[in-house]
């Protein structure tokens, strides 16, 4: 799967030189949780903070709408405590978003509007189990414990200015169950938001 998402990200990216485009650079903090449920009782992780940076590519549709395929690197997990017990995830996921977007001109610079959804392929990762001080560390177990492959929907919104740099906000609703042998009362979704800053070179 990691290698489908390479290529799909290639012929994207190739694709992207028979048009009048505009590449981009964006990173910024992510904060992820993870919706879990054991045994049918819903629970919500505490916000784990980590890092969500890539590159973009704006591929013009028709006036003021676009496709936007980005490579991201997308930090998630969470984390929780049980009376004097503390329990981290962190993952970290090869992220393609494809997003439509629709840019209308405000102001001096241009709105933006995206949604669409996500693929990301699990690289690695670390579990910690934290007690009075000692911290006991594994590495994710893709076999038993994780599945790598996850996928879900974005939502991003901002403002981009004339000279290139923008800024905005987005979310990840992950949709699969991430949990190794889960069914619908044993399951774990990553879900994440954060604010992102880049800029935009190319096209007009």
């Amino acid at each position: 799967m990691k290698k489908v998402l390479l290529s799909v990200a290639a012929m994207l990216m190739a694709g992207a030189t028979f048009a009048q485009v505009k590449f981009g650079v964006v990173a910024g903090p992510q904060f992820s949780s993870q919706t879990y449920k054991i045994n049918g009782d819903k629970e919500t992780s505490d916000l784990l903070t980590g890092l969500r940076a890539g590159v973009t590519v704006d591929l013009p549709l028709a006036d003021e709408f676009y496709i936007q395929p980005s490579l991201l690197y997308s930090g998630k997990g969470g984390k929780e405590k049980i009376n004097n017990l503390t329990l981290k995830e962190r993952i970290h996921y090869l992220q393609l978003p494809i997003n439509f977007m629709f840019k209308p001109e405000v102001g001096a610079g241009n709105l933006y509007l995206g949604a669409g959804p996500y693929f990301a392929m699990g690289l690695g990762g670390k579990s910690e189990a934290i007690v009075g001080g000692n911290v006991i560390s594994s590495d994710i177990d893709w076999d038993d414990y994780r599945k790598r492959f996850d996928a879900g929907a974005n939502l991003q919104f901002g403002y981009e200015l004339p000279m290139g740099f923008n800024f905005g906000l987005y979310a990840d609703l992950g949709l699969v169950n991430i949990r190794q042998n889960g069914d619908s009362d044993n399951s774990r979704r990553n879900t994440s938001f954060g604010v992102t800053a880049g800029y935009k070179f190319g096209g007009r």
